[in-house]
């Protein structure tokens, strides 16, 4: 059994984070695990309330899973501090965690800051260079590089950039175009990986749940760029199964794959 540690926020209503996640591991036929770095109220609609959770609760969360179910791979999301931003990269460098995937969860879809400047600072630090991939949206690249970046040919360079900075791959996303949701991947050379914009206002949870499908994907020990193109790929799927809850932006089918069971009694 692949086994995948999922270190980020809970989602009340089940369309990112953590609860996004467990849901994706599992449609993909894995084992998973997770570690809750922050309690957040939040729904279709936007972010309500967000609470950290204390440091030595993240700790013990690792060293439990760790000293026990050791992960195959791991995905961090929101870490909204430097101090859990330290303490989550410290155990994963003590644990020798293999297989990391980091998104560097910045904003919400609705526009709530969900993690502090000083720990976007922390994570370019002491996660990313522990990470073998990381996986931006085009806004979250720009704030890392702190320029913008339009057009095809600015998000090569700026994955080029990433790359040589951290000496990680990345999987930069264009999936906030209007045009299309081509995604750029660097890893030593450059893959376009160019898939059709569905139009589907339900997409709450995307990145979260591209992420997890990459970690879970490396569980099985594929290439890392066809780990990328078959997360993806699950992703294109969610969303086209076009799953419609919620009064906002609603969350993905992450259960497209698995058979619709007879609940007659």
């Amino acid at each position: 059994m692949y086994k995948v540690l999922t270190i980020a926020g809970s989602d009340s209503c089940g369309g990112a984070g953590i609860q996004a996640d467990i849901k994706t591991i599992t449609a993909l036929g894995m084992y998973g695990m997770s570690v809750i770095t922050a309690v957040t109220a939040q729904n279709t609609m936007g972010v309500q309330a967000v609470c950290e959770v204390p440091l030595d609760i993240i700790a013990k969360q690792m060293d439990s899973v760790f000293c026990d179910i050791v992960p195959s791979s791991v995905k961090t999301g929101m870490i909204c501090s430097v101090p859990a931003v330290e303490t989550v990269s410290a155990k994963l460098k003590s644990y020798n965690a293999k297989n990391i995937v980091v998104d560097p969860v910045m904003v919400s879809s609705s526009g709530t800051t969900l993690t502090e400047k000083d720990a976007v600072d922390a994570a370019k630090k002491y996660l990313f260079p522990i990470a073998r991939i990381i996986t931006p949206n085009r806004l979250e690249a720009e704030a890392l590089l702190g320029k913008e970046i339009n057009g095809k040919k600015d998000m090569e360079n700026a994955a080029k950039e990433l790359y040589a900075r951290y000496g990680c791959a990345v999987l930069l996303k264009g999936g906030h175009t209007v045009e299309n949701a081509n995604d750029y991947f660097y890893e030593n050379r450059g893959i376009w990986m160019e898939y059709k914009k569905i139009d589907n206002p339900n997409t709450h949870g995307t990145g979260c749940t591209l992420s997890a499908a990459i970690a879970a994907y490396l569980s099985y020990g594929v290439t890392l760029d066809r780990a990328v193109y078959r997360a993806k790929t699950f992703v294109t799927g969610a969303i086209e199964a076009r799953m419609d809850l919620g009064k906002g932006c609603g969350p993905l089918n992450h259960m497209y794959k698995i058979p619709t069971g007879d609940f007659t009694w």
